[in-house]
């Protein structure tokens, strides 16, 4: 039996950091878009805060218009990036928590408890023909909320996973993994699309990789830590190289 198709979504959001960080317009995401398309990309993600911390408005308009894979993009539910999502027409939208106190996502969406809120977003992002993903932890409870929402992809956050592997708490890492794991093949069940991201490194990407029901991983930070070293390019050849290595032992 052979798996199926593992694509790559590439975040650019941190690209803008560099660039906000100075002011100006450079590094400019655009370009890393592109970059990332031509080593190798399925898509390009990158999420529009409410503080605009990194992405920003223009950067949206000017990714959809310039890339010729699909553009996930992500926000929280709220009317004003729903009015945006709308006007963009991004292929897909993945419904992510949102603090300003964060540094970055810090977990899933409480799908469970804020189902009445979430449920009229995914209703006209979809009526609209927008893919509706939402960024959950991987847990039975969340996959039936979203499931209840209708929404037919949920991305799995690994990164309590991610960051028990970096500290060496191997025990956790495990008991991490297998709640993935778990949540991965629970969601394929019950006829969800199943995406990951949130921490992935080489080395944990090469091993969800080999979870046959995942078919995207959305990886951002790392890879453009990465390209720091290696260049953006090589960075992403890399990532597939290993994406295709765990792939290969899904069955």
């Amino acid at each position: 039996m052979t798996s199926p198709p593992l694509r790559l979504g590439v975040n650019v959001d941190h690209v803008a950091t560099v660039r906000n960080a100075r002011g100006g317009p450079r590094p400019d995401p655009v370009r890393a878009a592109l970059l990332a398309i031509e080593a190798g990309a399925d898509g390009v993600t990158a999420h529009l805060r409410e503080d605009r911390r990194h992405i920003n408005d223009a950067d949206m308009a000017r990714l959809k218009a310039a890339i010729s894979k699909p553009l996930n993009f992500e926000m929280a539910a709220t009317e004003q990036m729903l009015d945006i999502a709308v006007a963009t027409a991004p292929h897909a939208v993945c419904l992510v928590p949102e603090k300003r106190t964060e540094r970055t996502t810090e977990g899933g969406l409480d799908v469970v408890g804020q189902h009445d809120y979430l449920l009229p977003y995914v209703d006209q992002l979809t009526r609209e023909g927008v893919r509706v993903s939402l960024f959950i932890e991987p847990s039975t409870e969340a996959i039936d909320a979203a499931v209840l929402m209708k929404a037919p992809v949920v991305e799995l956050h690994t990164g309590a996973w991610c960051h028990a592997v970096e500290v060496g708490d191997m025990a956790r890492a495990e008991a991490e993994f297998a709640r993935v794991a778990q949540a991965a093949a629970y969601g394929a069940a019950l006829g969800l699309e199943i995406h990951a991201g949130h921490g992935l490194d080489y080395e944990t990407a090469r091993r969800v990789s080999a979870l046959p029901q995942i078919v995207e991983l959305n990886i951002g930070h790392f890879l453009v830590g990465e390209a720091i070293f290696v260049g953006l390019g090589e960075a992403i050849r890399r990532m597939r190289e290993a994406m295709e290595q765990g792939r290969a032992q899904a069955f």
